[in-house]
């Protein structure tokens, strides 16, 4: 039974996306030099939490920059997909970090909430004034990007966490130099290391479900069977219906259809493939066709078995 592989394939990832990740990485590893000296000097956690999240930013951005440049190769007899599925694997390694660095940051700020150390905050505001700048325009730069590509939404999540470091390094060197309460420092690093475990999570959640190749999230079998079913009159029955992905794009379907004595298996097959790529963005399918038997066919072969 001769089986049907679309090739029109759908990457995101493009040449646009790529260029905006490197150019964010460029801008946190270098912020993050001024970070770690600016922490140093000061003994502010804010700041040291936030430099280790911009040094694995950094790492992190070059990671899905990789991701982009590997998914430009094409398809081999080893990878008969090619290497997109790269880039969605960047995007869960990017993932698990941000929930790393978020249990770090909570480790150390309970260190430091047992014996909060003195911060100089006249230093750790400058810096952090600094660095909340250069994270709003690498969000910027990243954010006007392709907003459904895994991989960009990683180094989006990355940056944004960059942005709340920023954010929070400011509000606690205002606070202590206005009250004096040291405390404030590892509190506001436990907020930052909530909101960077949210987006970790939910990368690593959604990438997840990819690599071990499960039902898209916006895909129900049981519709496909209905609208299968209810659209074609020659069809008896869909059945055995797997569907997957490649990437957050890349819809792959495989079902068995049965269909009615007499009617046309091949024009089916086709009908139904566009059916599944109009309806569902099904970019590569796979159909086996059962034909029913005729009446004649049956008593034939009933005749045989006598």
């Amino acid at each position: 039974m001769p089986h049907d592989h679309g090739h029109a394939h759908n990457h995101i990832g493009s040449g646009d996306n790529q260029r905006r990740v490197l150019i964010a990485a460029v801008l946190t590893l270098f912020f993050m030099t001024v970070e770690v000296i600016g922490g140093l000097i000061s003994g502010s956690l804010a700041l040291l939490a936030d430099a280790a999240h911009m040094l694995t930013d950094s790492g992190a951005l070059m990671l899905a920059w990789l991701g982009y440049q590997l998914a430009k190769r094409p398809a081999d007899a080893k990878r008969s997909f090619g290497w997109g599925r790269f880039r969605v694997l960047a995007a869960f390694v990017n993932g698990v970090t941000l929930i790393g660095l978020a249990i770090w940051i909570v480790l150390e700020a309970i260190a430091r909430l047992l014996s909060p150390p003195a911060v100089i905050g006249e230093l750790v505001l400058g810096v952090a004034i600094v660095g909340l700048i250069v994270n709003l325009i690498a969000f910027f730069i990243l954010h006007r990007g392709q907003s459904s590509d895994l991989n960009m939404q990683g180094a989006v999540w990355h940056v944004a966490g960059d942005l709340f470091g920023s954010l929070a390094a400011i509000l606690s060197a205002i606070i202590i130099l206005n009250t004096g309460w040291m405390a404030v420092d590892p509190f506001l690093s436990v907020l930052v290391a909530v909101i960077v475990a949210v987006g970790g999570i939910s990368l690593v959640r959604k990438t997840g479900q990819i690599l071990l190749e499960g039902v898209p999230h916006d895909i129900s079998l049981p519709e496909i069977k209905a609208d299968i079913e209810a659209f074609f009159t020659a069809i008896v029955k869909a059945d055995h219906i797997h569907a997957w992905s490649i990437d957050e794009t890349r819809l792959m379907l495989t079902l068995d259809i049965v269909i009615k004595p007499g009617s046309d298996a091949e024009r089916l097959r086709i009908d139904v493939k566009n059916r599944l790529k109009d309806r569902f963005d099904a970019d590569h399918v796979t159909i086996e066709i059962i034909q029913m038997a005729t009446p004649a066919d049956s008593i034939k072969t009933a005749s045989a078995s006598v």
